[in-house]
């Protein structure tokens, strides 16, 4: 069950720290309860499967290992998980010791969104280490084979609790200056907190150029993104950054993804667009919730972006407790392990349509629905454009092409 059997749960959105409850593991469960002064607050971290009440709470087993959806959020997944394993075995730590909240002290208060646990394990960075992009990537290669155990602390603190697999870290990074330090809880003035991914072995080698295209296309047909850029390296290699929406400034925002939001497997998940067209508007409380998932839906289908599973969809909270759809993220091209989309189309998932999509808005009745649909083909149409401004290779945009087509 691990080490830490006590984890005090607190949310940071300004320079105030608020205790939210805590988390226990006794035996082989986990019970949550929240604080009586936050309850007083009504802030609901998790409205649809944790909202607030005064009771010990314990999720299922499934589909987070006995965690509720808000917490798992919190812990690295992909990349971030391969960091964390594989300096807890360095140092000697076996692996099947650690238990839920022992990561979750790891993750401690340098996690994505607002939440903060405690007590929290690692080592500060020298905010003056200046990065090397270059060198980045080559450690991340490294590791991703098993060797540089040197860097593993290192790159550990740099990779934060980023999901995916994609080798990434959070920095610091100044506009001005293009100048990026190690991220930390408050930059100095004039940095921004920024996400930089580098490409796996099995990526193709523009995927960078590929991930920015899209970033345009989409922001072109209407969705809401982060400030997305290529960086560059001493190589030339270029690398995609986006600056993080869970950030403004040294101001925090919760983050909570579809899947941890709604309990959704995303592995194996049975979502669907209209689920995620209910859950946002419960959230916002706005009819416009429902035209920006369809947007998203129409732009992943046309686009062949099929890896949009649960943990690629989510919502942020401010001091407020006013909720919104957060900017989407992770749409580049891509496949599902079954080559269909992770997220059904109205029950539709191996070859949803456009068809699919009116029956989709018709249900919530979106209205100009097939207005929003062909701007965002036509901007999808114009993807060789995009791809030729942003440095896509020949051979990438033709086989991007043919695929578009395809989903047309």
């Amino acid at each position: 069950m691990g080490r830490i059997k006590k984890i005090i749960v607190s949310i940071q959105f300004n320079k105030e720290e608020i205790e939210v409850g805590e988390l226990v593991a006794e035996a082989k469960n986990i019970y949550f309860k929240y604080y009586s002064d936050f309850i007083k607050t009504g802030l609901e971290i998790s409205p649809i499967k944790l909202k607030l009440n005064r009771e010990i709470n314990k999720a299922d087993a499934l589909p987070f290992d006995g965690l509720f959806g808000v917490f798992a959020d919190s812990l690295p997944d992909g990349w971030g998980r391969l960091l964390l394993d594989r300096s807890l075995s360095a140092k000697g730590i076996a692996l099947d010791d650690v238990g839920a909240l022992d990561r979750l002290a790891y993750v401690g208060a340098n996690g994505m969104g607002a939440l903060i646990y405690q007590p929290a394990k690692g080592e500060e960075i020298d905010n003056n280490f200046k990065l090397e992009l270059d060198e980045i990537a080559k450690a991340s290669q490294q590791i991703i084979s098993g060797t540089a155990i040197d860097v593993l602390d290192e790159l550990v603190i740099l990779g934060g609790s980023s999901g995916g697999a994609r080798p990434k870290i959070v920095v610091g990074y100044n506009p001005v200056t293009q100048h990026l330090i190690a991220d930390e809880k408050m930059l100095p003035k004039d940095y921004q907190h920024w996400l930089i991914k580098f490409p796996s072995s099995l990526d193709l080698t523009d995927v960078a150029n590929i991930e920015y295209a899209y970033y345009r296309m989409a922001s072109d047909a209407g969705i809401e993104m982060s400030e997305c850029k290529l960086f560059k390296g001493k190589s030339q290699k270029v690398y995609f950054g986006t600056k993080r929406f869970d950030r403004n400034g040294n101001t925090r925002l919760h983050m909570h993804s579809a899947a941890g939001i709604m309990h959704d497997n995303f592995r194996s998940s049975s979502l669907d667009y209209g689920n995620l067209m209910d859950c946002a508007f419960r959230l916002e409380k706005d009819i416009n919730a429902y035209e920006k998932i369809l947007r998203l839906a129409a732009f992943n289908i046309f686009t062949h972006n099929r890896d949009d599973h649960s943990k690629n969809f989510s919502f942020l909270m401010d001091a407020t407790g006013k909720w919104k759809v957060a900017p989407a993220y992770d749409l580049t091209f891509s496949s599902s392990g079954y080559g269909m989309h992770s997220t059904m189309v109205g029950g539709e998932s191996a070859n949803p349509t456009k068809k699919h999509l009116l029956e989709l808005a018709n249900y919530f009745r979106v209205k100009n629905s097939a207005n929003i649909i062909e701007q965002v083909q036509e901007v999808v149409n114009n993807w060789k454009k995009y791809a030729s401004e942003c440095g896509v290779s020949r051979d990438s945009k033709n086989m991007i092409q043919r695929a578009i087509d395809r989903c047309m």
